[in-house]
């Protein structure tokens, strides 16, 4: 059976008034399967017990219809339990908007429908505000077009045009899910407090926490390519992902899931006491 390790970190922001924020993350499962019906993912996310889940997309293959229905599974167990957000990634996309993948068009439309009325929520370029013990907080999840994901000639993107896509950022702490990491300096510009992003898969092989070797552009020793990054108070996640597609090996780069901890400052000070 494949497995995965449970990574945690912990941030601290002024935005977080009371108590902490635990959230779990996952990204690029690729229709993988650990256990019967991800029964071992499950459990490992309900003992960390958080108040939400957020996913960065590429849940599925998408030549590989048979995966529409592993991550259905496991995203509707999810938002039995908790409330779940979840963007696209390119996998997605495709079947939403390329002509290649017209074939599968209604069957992934309907696919989201079934995520939706299980309580899912589907953010395509959009904010959604939550309150988490007593805590505003809002989600964006970025839609960024195919031509963002091109292997050999990607288009820049700026701070100016993720405010096209998304509006402004709102004052309060803002989580952005937005798969495709290579625009991080981009993400920083724009503002949000929690930036989650996957695509990379820990770039095959891993040097340490934040050095991958290659990214799914084939660009050798890419930035933002793994692990924790910050400016100031902002953070970025970048998981090495759930599963695998482009280059379907890793070395010394275990599939994760992640798990955040986002503390007042307070609630720093009196841990750091105990």
């Amino acid at each position: 059976m494949k497995t995965f390790r449970t990574k945690k970190y912990e941030i601290v922001s002024a935005k977080i008034k009371k108590g902490e924020i635990k959230l779990a993350f996952l990204s690029d499962l690729h229709g993988l399967e650990f256990g019967k019906d991800n029964s071992e993912l499950l459990h490992a996310v309900r003992g960390f017990s958080p108040d939400a889940v957020l996913c960065t997309g590429d849940m599925l293959v998408r030549s590989e219809p048979e995966t529409l229905g592993t991550a259905k599974a496991l995203l509707g167990n999810l938002a039995e339990e908790f409330p779940v957000y979840l963007s696209l990634g390119n996998h997605e996309y495709k079947l939403l908007v390329s002509e290649a993948y017209e074939s599968m068009r209604e069957t992934y439309k309907a696919y989201e429908q079934e995520l939706e009325a299980g309580g899912i929520h589907i953010l395509h370029n959009q904010y959604m505000e939550a309150t988490i013990k007593e805590n505003r907080i809002g989600v964006y999840g970025l839609e960024l077009p195919l031509c963002y994901y091109d292997k050999f000639f990607s288009q820049k993107l700026t701070e100016e045009e993720i405010t096209g896509f998304l509006g402004e950022r709102k004052k309060e702490f803002s989580i952005l899910l937005a798969h495709n990491p290579r625009y991080g300096k981009a993400y920083f510009s724009w503002g949000a407090d929690l930036i989650l992003s996957g695509h990379y898969h820990g770039g095959v092989v891993r040097f340490g926490e934040n050095i991958g070797l290659v990214s799914s552009h084939f660009r050798i020793f890419p930035p933002f390519c793994c692990g924790k990054f910050t400016r100031g108070e902002q953070n970025m996640i970048v998981s090495a992902g759930l599963g695998e597609h482009t280059i379907p090996v890793r070395f010394h780069n275990p599939r994760e899931l992640i798990c955040i901890t986002v503390k007042s400052p307070k609630e720093d000070v009196l841990w750091q006491y105990r």
